[in-house]
């Protein structure tokens, strides 16, 4: 899949009137979702959150945290109705843009064993495997331990210029 932008669509910052539809996606994607409460807070922390949409219809977000030097992927998500349309990867590169931007040398995500295109896009992306966190996820039948991933970034002094392309 490759990351072009489909006609139509544009990656924007999320705002708090996103919230609902963006828990909406959340709730249809995950049997563990994130509260609106959570998508509020990553808001008032200063996050990066960004959605993407088509007119006014949201397909999918992204919520980046970035501080000394390095940059967590706390979510990405594809509404199901829209995966394997390449949106995915042009969230993930939207955020990996971001965290250029502001300077970091890694960025970390976290993601399930039971996830494998997630694992797979990760990986095309230029992610590996660094470790795992025993029991990270709730799961049906208890836990699930997350795979730990991480992405080297080129040296501060190369970082891009605002804004990244859409």
């Amino acid at each position: 899949m490759n990351a072009r932008p489909a006609p139509g669509t544009q990656v924007r910052p999320m705002k708090q009137v996103d919230i609902d539809a963006v828990a909406a996606i959340e709730n249809r994607s995950y049997v563990f979702p994130w509260t609106p409460g959570i998508f509020r807070d990553c808001l008032r922390a200063g996050h990066q959150c960004w959605v993407l949409e088509a007119g006014t219809q949201l397909l999918g977000y992204g919520v980046l945290s970035a501080a000394a030097g390095e940059a967590h992927i706390l979510n990405l998500c594809i509404a199901p109705e829209y995966q394997g349309r390449g949106h995915g990867r042009r969230l993930l590169r939207r955020l990996v843009d971001l965290a250029r931007w502001h300077k970091v040398q890694q960025v970390f995500l976290e993601v399930r064993p039971s996830n494998p295109a997630a694992i797979a896009l990760y990986r095309d992306e230029g992610f590996n495997e660094i470790g795992q966190r025993p029991n990270y996820y709730p799961a049906a039948k208890g836990r699930e331990d997350a795979i730990v991933m991480g992405l080297e970034l080129l040296p501060p002094d190369a970082a891009l210029e605002w804004p990244p392309a859409t």
